[in-house]
C-alpha cells in the first residue's frame, strides 16, 4: 500500500516494544529495523521480525527504513537526531526534545539545516478523545476558553526498571535532564497548544522531592498563561500511587466545560464529557475507544511523510519553544526554592 512505511527505532526500550511497535503494525507500517546495545532488547525486536542491530550505522544501512522513531534515554537523543538529520531520514523523536536546552537548540539547528521532515512524539495530539475536545472548542461549545486544568501523574520509584533488567534512567540528572516535571510537563504544554490553538508564553513551576529516593523531582506544580491569556496549571508527579485518581484534563469556557478522564496515557480509552455552563446537564463525547495514541500517532506521521502538505500540523520550533518553557519551569523552581 502507497502509505506503508518502512520504521526504524533507535532505542527498543518498554515504550518502543510495548506501544510504538504494536502502533506500527496496527497502522499497516513496518518495523524493519531496530538499533540498541543491549542484547536482550535486540533479541525482543528479531522475535517481532525486525533485523536488531547494536549501532545506528548498522540501521542507517538499512535501505528501507525510511522514518525513524528516536526513544532512547533523554541525553541521547541529540546525537541520534543529529545524525539521522545528515542521513536525510525522517524522525519521530521522543518528548522531551532533549536532557538540556541546548541539546534541543542544536537538534533544531540539525533539522533545520538539514530539511528533514521531523516531529517531536507528543503522542497526546494523537488520542482520539483529545482529538474530539479539540473539535468541540473549535466550533464553540465552549464559548470563550479561559483555563485549561491538567492533573497527569504516576508512581516511579527508585526500583521502577523500564525493560528486562535496564537502568531506570529517569531518574538519573545526568541522562533525564530532570525529574517528572521533564518527562511529564511536556505532553500538558503542547496539549494546551493543540486544543486552544495557542501556546503558553509565561511560566512559573515549584517542583518538590518528597516521596522517592532519588536526585531528581518526584513532583511538580507549573502555571502558565497563552499569549491570548488563556490559564493554565499542571500537576505532574511520580509519587502518586497508581490506584489513585490520577489522569484528568480539563478545559473551561464561558459556555461550558469539556473534562477528559483517564485519557492521558499510552492506551486507549477513557472518556470525554461535556457540563452545559447554563443547565449543568452532562453529555458524554463520541471517539475512538480502540485507537491508542501511539497507533494515531504512526498513522499521522506516516500519512505527512508521504503527503508533505500535512507536515504543518510538526513543527521543531514550536517543540522547542515547550523546551524553552520546560528550562524557565526548572529556573524558576530553583530560583524560589533558593
Amino acid at each position: 500500500m502507497a502509505d506503508r512505511v518502512g520504521w526504524g527505532i533507535v532505542g527498543y526500550g518498554w515504550v518502543a516494544r510495548d506501544y510504538m511497535a504494536p502502533g506500527i503494525r496496527a497502522a499497516g507500517h513496518r518495523l524493519v529495523a531496530i538499533c540498541d546495545p543491549g542484547e536482550a532488547s535486540r533479541r525482543a525486536a528479531e522475535a517481532e521480525g525486525a533485523r536488531a542491530h547494536a549501532d545506528l550505522a548498522g540501521l542507517l544501512a538499512e535501505p528501507e527504513v525510511e522514518a525513524v522513531y528516536v526513544a532512547t534515554p533523554n541525553h541521547l537523543h541529540r546525537g541520534a537526531v543529529e545524525v539521522l538529520s545528515a542521513a536525510g531520514k525522517a524522525v519521530l523523536c521522543e518528548k522531551p526534545m532533549a536532557a538540556s536546552l541546548a541539546d534541543a537548540e542544536a537538534m533544531a539547528a540539525a533539522v533545520r539545516g538539514s530539511g528533514i521532515f521531523y516531529g517531536t512524539a507528543f503522542d497526546q495530539r494523537h488520542h482520539p478523545g483529545h482529538r474530539a475536545m479539540r473539535a468541540a472548542i473549535e466550533a464553540g461549545r465552549l464559548g470563550t476558553v479561559t483555563a485549561v486544568r491538567i492533573v497527569y501523574a504516576c508512581w516511579l520509584d527508585r526500583a521502577w526498571t523500564s525493560f528486562q533488567g535496564q537502568d531506570n534512567w529517569r531518574i538519573d540528572p545526568a541522562q533525564a535532564g530532570g525529574g517528572a516535571l521533564i518527562d511529564l510537563a511536556p505532553h500538558g504544554l503542547d496539549l494546551v497548544d493543540f486544543l486552544v490553538g495557542d501556546s503558553v508564553t509565561d511560566i512559573a513551576a515549584l517542583t518538590q522531592a518528597k516521596a522517592q529516593d532519588y536526585a531528581v523531582d518526584d513532583g511538580a506544580l507549573l502555571v502558565g498563561r497563552t499569549g491570548s491569556g488563556v490559564l493554565a496549571s499542571l500537576h505532574v508527579a511520580y509519587n502518586c500511587p497508581d490506584i489513585l485518581p490520577r489522569r484528568r484534563l480539563e478545559v473551561l469556557g464561558t459556555r461550558g466545560q469539556l473534562t477528559a478522564i483517564d485519557t492521558m496515557g499510552q492506551v486507549a480509552g477513557g472518556s470525554v464529557t461535556f457540563t452545559d455552563g447554563v443547565t449543568g446537564a452532562v453529555e458524554a463525547l463520541p471517539f475512538d475507544l480502540q485507537a491508542s495514541p501511539f497507533l494515531e500517532q504512526v498513522r499521522a506521521f506516516g500519512s505527512a511523510l508521504r503527503r508533505p502538505e500535512e507536515r504543518a500540523a510538526y513543527s521543531a520550533e514550536r517543540d522547542l519553544h515547550t523546551m524553552r518553557l520546560i528550562a524557565r519551569a526548572y529556573g524558576h523552581a530553583g530560583a524560589r526554592a533558593a
